[in-house]
């Protein structure tokens, strides 16, 4: 069968690549070998955030006298909240399914391999299939990054997929890396009762976010009972007896943990094994596809978006990618990606939000600085909602006004980066904010006192 499009991967990056395509009036296929939806929806973005709510919610229950609420014998039911979060990922992957059929999209269920001329062969219950199209998206996405000393196995020593369907809360759990799925993880089972380790190998926990992020972070897990570990290793795992004994480097030297899981959240590696790059004659470099401005590979007709390129890997990176790789095979001009402006969000407690350069990254990159900071112990709504920790921070060039950097932490400050996001699309300044109307109270006009705060305006503090 011929088509105008056929996607590779249903995740993020090519469902959203895919409708996009057929409202531009193009015939579409999809292939996907498991789930609709793809790690995201099934495996990553979803799934987690519905654990991590219940945790917040039985937060709040343990909290309740803090609000003047007596809860008594309160208790997680841990099965319970893993199926609640495997139904709200399935009842998402159903919604994609939806979407591909309003959209007129054809879903292909197999293993897909591309093909010179443009061709690509579906493998499903040991029967293959051809067929062609015009153009060729590969969206297969990422899985996660394996260490040698750290050998999965599923059951002692597990990856994300497998800390999502555990069939008990374990005693104690080592996570070996402190990246958003390390810390998000890292919260959620210590508040299921977990006694839970961070190892990270460089001196900050969240190591990409603002130095005065990561010290806050970590502020707030050692009061949560979480204990962390910096500048450390993990050197050897062993799982011969009933749990695991892992040999730890620190700066102090070496140290035993035992526990009973460990959770490796070292990254990801991209899917590109075994799908025909080499066949085609496609470029890569350090496990990524090379790729131009608009998503084309070095072979007409095929492009890569998503975790496959060498970006950001996030959804909403990949999503913005397959836009603009559709818009352009159709012939558009889309404005290209500015990866400068993309917002990073952790979702553990308290969450953390963040665009632009960090502080440090400013410095280092020249630019003489205004720096501006506020505290949510300062904010009014902060207070009335229980929720003091954390705070906003705020970069500019002190010569133009350009707003480089915006770093937060606290509860629910993914809900308010985008502010920083919209405005440095537009280029907007400091006085510019300033002279904007925050309402009150809110958790949002935090922002608005940060900025205050960079330009000695500040009002609340």
């Amino acid at each position: 069968m011929n088509y105008d499009l056929i996607v590779l991967g249903s995740g993020p990056g090519g469902y959203v690549a895919a409708i996009r395509a057929s409202q531009l009036g193009m015939k579409v296929a999809i292939v996907e070998k498991e789930s609709l939806g793809g790690v995201c929806l099934n495996w990553g973005c979803i799934p987690t955030k519905a654990l991590l709510k219940s945790a917040q919610v039985f937060e709040y229950v343990n909290h309740a006298e803090d609000y003047g609420i007596k809860i008594n014998n309160a208790e997680a039911d841990f099965t319970s909240i893993i199926k609640r979060s495997r139904d709200v990922a399935d009842g998402m992957s159903n919604g994609i399914s939806y979407l591909m059929k309003k959209n007129k999209i054809d879903v292909i269920i197999g293993f897909g391999k591309i093909m010179s001329n443009n061709k690509l062969k579906v493998t499903s219950e040991g029967k293959t299939k051809d067929y062609s199209a015009k153009n060729i998206i590969i969206a297969t996405g990422a899985r996660s990054r394996e260490l040698p000393n750290l050998p999965q196995d599923g059951k002692k020593i597990i990856g994300y997929r497998d800390a999502l369907v555990l069939k008990s809360v374990p005693k104690r759990m080592v996570i070996v890396g402190s990246g958003a799925i390390g810390v998000e993880f890292a919260y959620f089972y210590n508040s299921m009762g977990c006694e839970v380790t961070i190892v990270e190998y460089l001196p900050n926990i969240v190591p990409v976010e603002d130095a005065d992020v990561s010290k806050q972070l970590q502020r707030s897990f050692k009061k949560s009972g979480i204990n962390v570990l910096t500048n450390s290793s993990v050197e050897k795992v062993d799982t011969s007896g009933k749990g695991c004994n892992v040999l730890v480097k620190t700066k102090n030297g070496e140290e035993k943990i035992e526990c009973d899981i460990v959770l490796s959240a070292v990254g990801i590696v991209s899917n590109i094994e075994n799908i025909g790059l080499e066949e085609v004659g496609i470029k890569t470099e350090n496990g990524k596809i090379i790729v131009d401005d608009y998503y084309k590979t070095n072979v007409n007709g095929y492009y890569a978006i998503g975790d496959v390129l060498a970006n950001q890997a996030l959804a909403h990176v990949a999503s913005a990618e397959g836009i603009t790789c559709v818009e352009k095979i159709a012939g558009q001009t889309p404005d290209k990606i500015d990866y400068n402006n993309i917002p990073g969000c952790t979702y553990c407690s308290p969450e953390i939000a963040s665009v632009g350069l960090t502080e440090v990254a400013a410095k280092e990159a020249g630019y003489s600085v205004k720096v501006g900071k506020f505290p949510f112990s300062a904010s009014g709504k902060a207070s009335a909602a229980g929720h003091k920790d954390g705070f906003v921070k705020v970069i500019f060039d002190a010569k133009y006004g350009e707003w480089l950097g915006c770093h937060m932490i606290g509860y629910n400050v993914t809900e308010m980066i985008a502010e920083a996001v919209v405005a440095r699309k537009l280029e907007t300044t400091g006085h510019e904010i300033l002279k904007a109307v925050h309402p009150h109270p809110t958790m949002s006009e935090a922002v608005m006192e940060a900025v205050a705060d960079a330009y000695d305006e500040v009002i609340h503090m």
